[in-house]
């Protein structure tokens, strides 16, 4: 608001600051990771997760999350999201504990979907 002896103006309001802020790196912008769970038919269910950046390398991450949680699971290239990995079963909690304690990402920047 400006200040013109006493007289208070109201400034324009910008409804798309906040996504220019985020899109080019400003203060406030945060890249968070999703994680879903997707359920499919009768106990079977699918943990999938997205957000995660770039230059990391998917393949080795997915390959250490098989390993430290025995399930089975993949990098789908999805043309929205980007690529995304999924797990066989419910792993959201396990996933971001993994991904915390490994210092991937921060604990603030993981979205936990479905809880």
């Amino acid at each position: 608001m400006s200040d013109l002896g006493g007289i208070q103006i109201p400034s324009a309001f910008d409804p798309f600051a906040d996504a220019d802020a985020a899109e080019s790196g400003g203060p406030g912008s945060k890249e968070y990771v999703h994680i879903r769970i997707q359920q499919r038919n009768g106990r079977k269910s699918l943990t999938t997760v997205q957000g995660l950046k770039k230059d990391f390398n998917y393949i080795k991450i997915l390959k250490d999350l098989k390993k430290e949680f025995c399930c089975n699971g993949t990098v789908v290239q999805d043309p929205e999201m980007g690529q995304v990995i999924q797990l066989q079963g419910d792993q959201r909690k396990n996933v971001s504990t993994f991904l915390v304690r490994t210092g991937i990402v921060k604990k603030e920047q993981i979205k936990i979907h479905g809880f």
